[in-house]
C-alpha cells in the first residue's frame, strides 16, 4: 500500500500544485508529503517536479506519470468498488461540497443519519458559495444551484428552486414597495449582490409578461456568502435575491416580505455534479440516493409553507 500512498500523494500533488497544499488534503504533515515524492522518485529513478524555494513545476517525466498514475488509481478504486457493491458495506471517506445556504440547511441535516447507517463512511462537508473544481479539490460530488459551465462533468437534477424576491419591512416603510423588476430599477432600489470571483455583472432574470428578462441591477451591498444577503435583507438595507427554501421562516414570520411579485424571479436548478469516474464509487451513489429524495421534499415543504402573491 505504500507504493499507492506514494502515487496518490504525487497526483494531489501534481493537481494543487504545491507540496503543502497536497498535504492538507490528505491529511499528512509537508515531510511526509516530500518524503514519498523522494521516495517515488527513487523508485523510477527520476525527477518527478522541478522544485524551487518559490515554485514547483512537474517536469517532462511528471507530466508523462501523470496520466498513467490517474488510471491506476482508477483502476485500484474500480475494483474496491465491485468488491464493497457486493458486500453493500462502502467504507472510506467522503468529499463533498455545496453552497452554504444549501450545505447548512439541506445537506448538513441529512449527514448523521447516513453516517449511522454506513459507519464505515465519513463525510467531509466543505461549504461555500464559490464555484468549485471537482478535480483539482479533490471532491467526490458537489451539489450546486445553477448551470455548470463543464460539459464533461455528470449532473443529476434534484429539482427546479423557486426564488423570491424580498425586503425587511423597515427598508419597504423607507423606500417602497416596488410592484416589478423596473420599478426597482427606476427608483434605484438597494439590490445586495451575491458576487462570485471573476463575475462580471449583476443581473436578475426575472419573468415579466414578454417573457424573461435581465435586469441589470446596482447596490453598495456585496457579498459571496448568501447568508451575509439574508442578514442584510433583515437589517433594512436592500432588497434580496433568495431560494425559498433559504427565507421561508423569515416569510412566514414577517421579518422579510416579497416584493416585485408582478415579475417573480425566474427558478434556478438545483442538482448534484460528479465526474463518471466518481459516480461508480458505491459511497458517493448510496450517499447521492440518500440525500436527494430528503432535500428535494424540504425544498417542496418550503415552497408550498410560503404562499406568494402573484
Amino acid at each position: 500500500m505504500s507504493y499507492l500512498d506514494n502515487i496518490r500523494t504525487f497526483v494531489r500533488v501534481y493537481e494543487l500544485g504545491s507540496m503543502s497544499a497536497a498535504g492538507r488534503d490528505l491529511r499528512i504533515s509537508p515531510a511526509v508529503t516530500s518524503s514519498r515524492i523522494s521516495q517515488l522518485e527513487e523508485h523510477l529513478s527520476v525527477r518527478l517536479f522541478q522544485r524551487t524555494t518559490r515554485s514547483l513545476t512537474p517536469t517532462e517525466h511528471g507530466r508523462a506519470f501523470y496520466s498513467g498514475a490517474c488510471e491506476i488509481l482508477e483502476s485500484v478504486e474500480n475494483a474496491e468498488a465491485q468488491v464493497v457493491s457486493i458486500t453493500e458495506n462502502p467504507k472510506g471517506s467522503l468529499f463533498v461540497a455545496a453552497p452554504l445556504g444549501v450545505g447548512r440547511r439541506l445537506i448538513a441535516p441529512q449527514v448523521p443519519d447516513f453516517l449511522e447507517t454506513y459507519p464505515e463512511v465519513n463525510v467531509r462537508l466543505r461549504l461555500t458559495d464559490r464555484k468549485v473544481d471537482l478535480t483539482t479539490e479533490g471532491l467526490d460530488l458537489a451539489f450546486f444551484l445553477g448551470q455548470p459551465e463543464d460539459s464533461n462533468l455528470r449532473i443529476r437534477k434534484i429539482s427546479d428552486v423557486e426564488r423570491v424576491l424580498c425586503a425587511a419591512p423597515s427598508y419597504l416603510e423607507a423606500r417602497g414597495t416596488p410592484m416589478t423588476g423596473d420599478e426597482i430599477l427606476e427608483k434605484g432600489h438597494e439590490c445586495l449582490n451575491l458576487r462570485f470571483p471573476g463575475a462580471t455583472e449583476f443581473q436578475w432574470r426575472l419573468k415579466t409578461p414578454e417573457g424573461v428578462r435581465k435586469f441589470p441591477i446596482a447596490g453598495r451591498y456585496e457579498s459571496d456568502d448568501g447568508d451575509v444577503l439574508t442578514d442584510w435583507a433583515l437589517g433594512g438595507h436592500g432588497i434580496a435575491l433568495k431560494p425559498i427554501f433559504e427565507v421561508a421562516d423569515h416569510l412566514e414570520a414577517g421579518r422579510l416580505v416579497p416584493v416585485a411579485t408582478q415579475t417573480p424571479p425566474e427558478p434556478i436548478q438545483m442538482a448534484c455534479l460528479f465526474t463518471h469516474r466518481r459516480r461508480q464509487d458505491p459511497k458517493t451513489r448510496m450517499f447521492m440516493e440518500f440525500v436527494i429524495d430528503r432535500i428535494g421534499a424540504v425544498v417542496r415543504d418550503a415552497e408550498k409553507r410560503v404562499q406568494l402573491p402573484r
